[in-house]
Formats: C-alpha cells, structure tokens, sequence
C-alpha cells in the first residue's frame, strides 16, 4: 500500500524569494533559555537553523526578525490543513509538528496518477502561501522521513531510504548522538548492523523505529476523522400523547445525551428535536445556545420557550411514536472549578439570558457588537447575532484616568457640519450643525486616520489612496462633546469637506 507524506512549513514562497525582506525566525523557550524554533529561507542561507540560542543567533545575524511561537496556533493551523487533505484521500493522518500523512492507495487515479495528484496538492498549498516537500513511500514513516531528509525527488525508494540520516529514526537527541558517535550516521549503517547488538546497545527503540521505517513492522495510525453528531432516540409501542409523558421523554433523552457529552468533555450548542406522529408528520424543534452546556433543565427550558414562539402549537394528533434528539454542533466543554468571586455565575446568567430571548425573538433581533481588525471608525466594529458570536472579545480601553478616544454613538452615515477655522488646516474654532452654531471651548486632535489605500487599484500612488481624515475632539460653551473630522487634506482636495461623526456621553 502506497502513501505520500507531505510537510508543509510556515514559510511563505514569496518572502523566501524577496531579498529586500530581512530574515525572520520564530523562538520558544527550552530548558531556561530562548531557542530558536523555526526560521525562514533567507535566514537558513545566513547559517541561522533551529535549535540555536537567540543570542548565538543575534551575533550571527543583528537585523534577525524575531517572533514568538504559538504551538496552539500551529497545532489548529495543521489541523484545518489535515481537514483540507481530506478532498484528495479520506485516509489522512497528523505527524505533527509539521507533517501530514495521506494515504492514497486506490485514489490516486481520480487525480491522473501520483504525478496529477501532487501538482494538485502543491497548487492547493501555494495558493495559500505554504511551501511544502512531499515524498511517496510505501510506509508512512517512510514517506514522512523521505519528505523531511530525502533528496527529492526519489527515485529508488529502498536506496534512498538507507541513504537518509539517522535523524530520520525520530529518535530523541542523546540516541540519535550516540548513534552518530558510534559511527551510524545512515540508515544503511545501521541496516547492515545485527539487530540484537543494536538493540543491546541503543535499544529496542532504534530497532522498533528502523522497522517501520522499512515496512518490517506495522505501526498504528490514527486517522483524522470528523466527529459523528450524537443522536438519541426512544421508540414506542403506543403513541404518547400526553403533555406531561411528552416531557419526561424530553428529559429523558437530554440526561442521556449529557452523560454522553460529559464523558467527551463536550457541550452542545445545537439541539434538535424531532417528534414523529403515528401518521407521519413530523413537528421539529431547533434551539442554539451561546456557549457550549450539558445542562438538560435549560436546554429542556428553552425548548419550553421555542414551543410557546410557535405560530401554531403542536397537534400530537393521534400521538407521537418516536421522538429523536440530534445534536449537530459542539463545542469542548471540560471540567472547571468555579471561583471564588462568583464570576462565572454572572457570565452564566447572562449567557442564559441572551439564549431565551434568541429562542423566543429570533437570533437576528438579539445582536452583540464585536471589536474588528479595522483603523476607520465606523468599521472598527461588527454586528453579531448574539448567539452566534462565542466569549466577548475585551474592547480596547483608555489609559487610566483618561477620557475614551472614541464616543460610543456614531452616525452612520456622518453628518455635514459647517466649520469656521482660524487657520485651513487647524482646527475648529466654531461650527453649524443642525442650524445650530456652536462655540468650540477646548479641542483635542487632530487624529489623522488615512484611507485604506491598498483597496484602491494604484492605491499605493500618490493621490489616489482615496483621502485623509483629521479627527478632533471638541467640547462647545455648553460643556457637549463632539467628534467631527475634516475629510481630506488640502494637498488632496481644495475645498475639504467636514462632518460629524459621533457624540460622547
């Protein structure tokens, strides 16, 4: 059996071609010390490699651009790449940190052979700015080792296995020394070596590792696969159509479904109950919660409150025969110790709250405004269903002691105001707003907030960036605060237009 092991890397193909780019290399803390983790092209053809202290790499290379490694990032980003494999082989397999395995025995005609297959594969990860290696191999470890030490492309897979370091063993770094040291420094030294003086001496490991290497011995692989949706379901001899056995059967399957979910430290975020008449028809019953639970009295009372939203109430008819619960979305949902402040029953009330009022009103008439990654004001937020955006995200806050920078009430769209400036490009001293004049008595700004030019075709060109805004913010005779912004600047339009955007409490 065929299979093909793919590496791909956080480098990206351009940055490694643009020589104006300085060398860029990711640090993780081992043993005390900061240790470089990953690194560029550019910064390994300047000697920079993995395993290097970051001072020994500073001396070697002063312009290094450092980051810090996010394991979890990477771990969720090899994830959803494993997940994306899965259009080319539904056999695929995580070799973390950096490697997924694909199993392509029988499928690999449906994308015109291994060649078809692998340009597909390279034009899927260079469309999203990954460089990848790839090797085929009849063992995943071998296909694994081959993509990370190889000489690729591979032309004789047993000759270039037994060329491949030690290293590729995968063993830990005082076996793979003393390996070196003893002067098996491939894996076709160590081949021709008996297997009970290499076990005496460096373990049953090495030799367990060379084996699979070769195909000798079968390891297990753990398959990557999609979770299924728990289903739950009661049948029954006679229909039911009683109110209060109704609802015990509800009870019933919620219990049973909570078990099943605190055993896999999940909680549900979806829940489905469909209820089968004797004669056919089916009644369905959909709910959402805002955070992931495992509790039946509230999933059971927001069913209560989805049942009294209904426009025509359940007909049990003759009675229902079978009643099914689905749970199609979940969340992870592990143990955790309450505090002592009492905070989470706060946050549990509140998140109660909001999902009976979804339940009743609709999920579109109870929304939640969320920080966006945006620098214009009035794109610096989104509007969510409540239900729908999960833990509030924390909103920027001001220094201690200061005012907010932005007022919490925006007009959409801004407001004409008519501004008197004693100088153009200065700041107001008096302005017209809904016939009103206003004295300005204290001004703060300008905050000066530049279009998103790089959403214009030639945006980067001088003038066609789109125009600049100057904010301030200005308090009248009266003790009101405003925020209003001059729309351009006076070497991008003559005649700058001014507006007002928002008012402070």
């Amino acid at each position: 059996m065929r299979r093909s092991g793919l590496v791909g890397g956080v480098t990206q193909p351009e940055r490694a071609s643009d020589v104006s780019l300085p060398p860029l290399a990711m640090v993780a803390k081992a043993g005390g010390a900061l240790r470089l983790a990953a690194v560029d092209a550019r910064a390994q053809a300047l000697g920079v490699a993995p395993g290097m202290t970051l001072a020994d790499a500073r001396a070697l290379e002063p312009e290094l651009v450092i980051t810090e490694m996010d394991e979890g990032a990477d771990r969720q980003w090899l994830d959803r790449l494993a997940r994306d494999c899965l259009d080319w082989s539904p056999r695929v397999t995580l070799a973390a940190p950096d490697g997924i395995t694909l199993d392509i025995a029988g499928v690999d005609h449906l994308f015109g052979g291994e060649n078809g297959l692998c340009a597909q594969i390279e034009a899927a990860m260079a469309a999203i700015g990954m460089t990848l290696r790839h090797a085929i191999a009849s063992t995943p470890q071998a296909a694994q080792a081959l993509a990370r030490h190889g000489a690729l492309p591979i032309r004789d897979e047993r000759a270039a296995i037994r060329a491949l370091p030690v290293l590729a063993l995968g063993l830990d770094a005082n076996s793979t020394l003393a390996l070196n040291r003893a002067g098996l420094r491939q894996i076709g030294d160590l081949a021709a070596r008996p297997s009970a003086t290499i076990a005496a001496r460096f373990g049953a490991g090495a030799m367990s590792a060379l084996y699979r290497l070769t195909g000798e011995e079968q390891a297990p692989i753990d398959v990557l696969r999609d979770p299924e949706p728990l289903h739950f379901e009661r049948r029954f001899a006679e229909p039911i159509a009683l109110q209060a056995t109704i609802a015990a059967v509800f009870m019933a399957l919620l219990q049973e479904a909570a078990t099943v979910l605190a055993e896999r430290d999940l909680g549900g975020r979806r829940f489905v109950l469909t209820l089968y008449r004797s004669d056919g028809a089916r009644h369905r019953l959909a709910i959402e919660t805002g955070r992931a639970t495992r509790d039946p009295t509230l999933v059971l009372r927001l069913l209560d409150e989805r049942i009294a939203s209904l426009a025509d109430p359940l007909d049990p008819g003759f009675g229902y025969d079978r009643i099914g619960l689905f749970l199609p979305a979940t969340d992870p949902l592990p143990a955790s110790q309450p505090s002592l402040e009492g905070r989470e029953k706060d946050e549990a009330e509140l998140a109660e709250l909001i999902e009976r009022l979804s339940t009743r009103l609709g999920s579109d008439c109870l929304q939640r405004l969320i920080p966006r990654d945006s620098h214009l004001p009035e794109q610096a937020q989104l509007a969510l269903p409540a239900m729908d955006a999960r833990a509030p995200v924390p909103w920027p806050r001001p220094p201690e002691g200061e005012p907010p920078m932005r007022p919490l009430f925006l007009f959409a769209p801004p407001q004409r105001v008519e501004v008197l400036a004693e100088v153009p490009d200065g700041p107001p001293h008096r302005f017209r707003w809904r016939r009103k004049l206003h004295e300005v008595r204290l001004y703060e700004g300008p905050e000066r907030i530049a279009n998103e030019w790089w959403r214009h075709k030639g945006g980067e060109c001088a003038g066609q960036g789109g125009l600049t805004r100057d904010y301030y913010r200005v308090e009248d005779v009266q003790g009101r605060r405003y925020w209003i912004f001059r729309h351009g600047l006076y070497d991008e339009k003559p005649d700058p237009q001014w507006y007002m955007h928002g008012l402070f409490a």
